[in-house]
C-alpha cells in the first residue's frame, strides 16, 4: 500500500510555478490532507466547499479588533489555504478533474477575500463611512484582474511546458460550444457554472490580445502541438514573469493583510492592493504583451518551421 502512495512531487503542477512558501510550507501540508482525504473518499469539490467556510470564518474573525480574534482568522485563512492546496493535490492524485472543481476552486478563493473586504469594511465603516465600501469596491475589481491574469499567465507557461494534460488553460471557443449543447432544463447547475467560467475566461482573453494572436497562428501553422524549439523559446521568456504570478495569487496578499490587522490599520491593505499590486499588474500584463508579439514575429518569418516534426 506504501509503494502506490503517490509522492509530494506527483501532486505539483511545476516547480516553474510553485512558490516558495508553497513549495516548503502549503503543499507538505496539503500534500498530508490529501492522502487522508483519499483515504476517507473525499472529493476535491467537498475539501473546495470546506475551505469555503473555513475561509469565510476568517473573515468574520477581522471584523473585531482583538488581538486573539485577529490571530484565529490567520490561523483560519492559513488552514483554508491548506485545504485549497489540498484539492488541487487530491484532484491531480486521484484524476478527479472537472470544470466544476475549477470553478469552484477560483470562487471559493472569492469568497474568502469578499467575507474579509466586508469585515473591514464594517469595521471601519464608524470612522470611514461610505469611502471606505467605495474603496473596497475599487480594490475588490482589480483584485480579481490580479488574480485572474496570474492564473492564465500560469496555465499558458504550463501548456508550453507539459502540454495540454498539464495545463488548465480553457479559451472562450470551446467553452461556448459545451454551453450551447447545455440547456437550463435538464442541465441547470451545469449550464450555470459554465456560464461563469465563459465570462472569466474571456475577460482573460481580452486582457491578453497579443497572445490571443499568437496562440492563434500557432495553431494555424502547427496545429495543436507546437514544436519544441518554440516550447523551449516560450518557456525560458515565461519564466521570469512567474515570479509575478506567484505575488499577484495568495501569498503576498495574505502577508501583506495580516500586517495590516495586526498593527490595527486594516485599510493598508487595500492600498497595498491598489498601489503595489495594481503596478506589478500593469507590469506582468505588459511584458508578456510584448513577449508574444515578438514571438508572433518570429512564427511569421518562420523561425520554428524546421522544428516541427511533432
Amino acid at each position: 500500500m506504501e509503494q502506490n502512495k503517490p509522492s509530494l512531487e506527483s501532486t505539483l503542477k511545476s516547480s516553474d510555478t510553485e512558490e516558495f512558501i508553497d513549495i516548503y510550507f502549503y503543499r507538505p501540508i496539503g500534500y498530508r490532507w490529501a492522502l487522508l482525504f483519499q483515504k476517507l473518499g473525499v472529493t476535491p469539490n467537498a475539501v473546495t466547499i470546506a475551505s469555503i467556510f473555513i475561509g469565510v470564518g476568517s473573515g468574520i474573525c477581522f471584523y473585531f479588533d482583538n488581538l486573539w480574534l485577529t490571530l484565529l482568522g490567520i490561523f483560519l485563512l492559513v488552514w483554508a489555504n491548506s485545504f485549497d492546496s489540498a484539492d488541487g493535490q487530491l484532484a491531480r492524485m486521484t484524476k478527479q478533474f472537472s470544470a466544476l472543481g475549477r470553478v469552484l476552486d477560483g470562487f471559493a478563493g472569492n469568497l474568502w477575500f469578499i467575507s474579509i473586504y466586508i469585515a473591514i469594511c464594517m469595521r471601519l465603516f464608524p470612522v470611514w463611512g461610505w469611502s471606505i465600501w467605495a474603496l473596497a469596491v475599487i480594490t475588490g475589481y482589480f483584485h480579481s484582474k490580479q488574480a485572474s491574469m496570474a492564473d492564465y499567465y500560469r496555465n499558458i507557461h504550463l501548456l508550453f511546458l507539459k502540454g495540454k494534460s498539464g495545463s488548465e488553460l480553457d479559451n472562450t471557443a470551446e467553452l461556448r460550444e459545451k454551453n450551447v449543447e447545455l440547456t437550463w432544463g435538464a442541465n441547470f447547475w451545469e449550464k450555470l457554472v459554465l456560464t461563469f467560467y465563459l465570462n472569466y475566461t474571456k475577460g482573460q482573453e481580452s486582457w491578453s490580445a497579443n497572445f490571443q494572436e499568437m496562440f492563434k497562428l500557432l495553431k494555424s501553422r502547427f496545429g495543436e502541438t507546437a514544436p519544441e524549439q518554440f516550447r523551449v523559446a516560450f518557456r525560458e521568456k515565461s519564466l521570469p514573469l512567474m515570479k509575478w504570478t506567484n505575488i499577484l495569487s495568495f501569498n503576498t496578499r495574505a502577508i501583506a493583510l495580516f500586517v495590516a490587522v495586526l498593527i490595527k490599520q486594516p485599510w493598508l491593505y487595500f492600498v497595498f492592493e491598489l498601489v503595489v499590486l495594481n503596478v506589478i499588474l500593469v507590469y506582468m500584463v505588459s511584458c508578456h504583451e510584448k513577449m508574444c508579439k515578438t514571438f508572433t514575429k518570429q512564427i511569421e518569418e518562420g523561425k520554428y518551421e524546421v522544428q516541427n516534426t511533432i
